[in-house]
């Protein structure tokens, strides 16, 4: 196009800046549709984000020849064309192509004059089949709701084994206390008292060994057992130490007289 009109370069510059912003673009035929019916499909599509506005085929060719996109998508720019671009909703946050894809789907089902004829995801051309297809897959929010419990769903179950160990172990020790203990239990439980027990000190012995008299009794036949034997003296011996003693006081008698 050679010295173009400045209204025409404004259109252009205006398509190019929607291609380049917009996160998907779906192509219609809106051949027999009433200006009625087009402001019920713009209402529709701008409550989730898109807008839909009409431009002449050769001045979208011209917008996009220079964007990195496939440029297939020109075949379908044939005959009265009308593009829904997928913008902000009014509340500022970002469409969802699927959604925009769903109210074309929505309003084509109740007026069969309105064709898609395909469009783009991002880089990537949609034929009529795969911009159809678009309005079957679930909405953003319920993607990221249900990735968002796909990854709750593992912690939860690994927060409930956490609580469940201790209680768990809580129910069975009161179990086997309750059933009299395991094997072994009374051992460990006399281990226990000996262990708490304190040590006796030697006033302890000695006032226990003297509050039991059959441990006094014992200790004194011991000592009898150890000690050595006398000998008694035999009474011929006694009689001849006392004669001899009697002789000898006769004699000192004797001499002194």
């Amino acid at each position: 196009m050679e010295n173009p009109r400045p209204d025409k370069v404004a259109v252009v510059d205006e398509v190019r800046e929607k291609f380049e912003s917009s996160d998907a673009v779906l192509f219609t035929e809106y051949r027999g549709l009433t200006v009625q019916n087009l402001a019920e499909l713009r209402a529709s599509l701008s409550a989730v984000g898109g807008e839909y506005r009409v431009y002449k085929n050769t001045l979208v060719r011209l917008a996009t020849k220079d964007l990195e996109v496939d440029q297939s998508f020109e075949d379908d720019l044939v005959g009265p064309t009308a593009i829904a671009f997928v913008g902000q909703k009014p509340d500022g946050t970002p469409g969802d192509a699927v959604m925009v894809a769903k109210a074309l789907q929505a309003f084509a089902k109740s007026n069969p004059l309105l064709i898609i004829k395909g469009g783009l995801l991002g880089t990537h051309v949609l034929n009529a089949e795969s911009a159809k297809a678009l309005a079957s897959v679930a909405p953003r929010e319920e993607l990221l709701s249900r990735l968002a419990g796909g990854i709750a769903a593992p912690m939860r179950e690994f927060a409930s084994l956490l609580q469940a160990i201790p209680a768990s172990f809580a129910y069975g020790l009161k179990a086997l206390i309750d059933a009299g203990g395991a094997a072994g239990a009374p051992v460990a439980e006399e281990v226990v008292e000996e262990v708490a027990a304190p040590e006796p000190t030697a006033e302890d012995t000695a006032t226990e060994e003297a509050a039991t008299p059959e441990v006094a009794e014992e200790a004194t036949a011991e000592v009898a057992d150890e000690a050595p034997e006398e000998t008694p003296e035999t009474p011929a011996e006694d009689s001849v130490v006392a004669q001899d003693d009697n002789e000898t006081v006769a004699d000192a008698a004797a001499e002194e007289e």
